[in-house]
């Protein structure tokens, strides 16, 4: 087979690979920070849990308002605490896919340089 063509199959074949690998650690992305989610929504609906709770447990307005202040505090307290954890999670990722990127990038390179023609 004609060099050329050889260096383009191999090319097309690495690729293919780095496509491959690129989906894999998108998908690997996707379920972290699915996994998030879940606890999130826990956090809403135990706060709309806890405030219907005031609202039919509360003998007077003004303890349904101290009530609910205690409760929007409560609920920003672990959104934050959430937030920083979805930060943290955003952090990793954002350092696997500079990780993925500098190690295709560096074989690109090395690919394209070993093919061309030194002149």
């Amino acid at each position: 087979m004609n060099p050329i063509l050889n260096t383009v199959k191999a090319y097309a074949d690495k690729s293919v690979e780095r496509m491959n690998s690129l989906g894999e650690l998108n998908l690997r992305a996707f379920n972290r920070l699915a996994d998030q989610q879940p606890a999130t929504m826990t956090l809403l609906m135990e706060h709309g849990n806890r405030t219907l709770a005031l609202m039919t447990g509360t003998p007077s307005y003004h303890e349904f308002l101290q009530g609910q202040c205690v409760a929007a505090k409560d609920l920003s307290t672990r959104l934050m605490t959430a937030t920083r954890d979805g930060l943290a999670v955003a952090g990793e990722i954002r350092e696997d896919y500079r990780a993925w990127f500098t190690k295709n990038w560096d074989e690109v390179t090395t690919d394209l340089r070993s093919a061309m023609p030194v002149a």
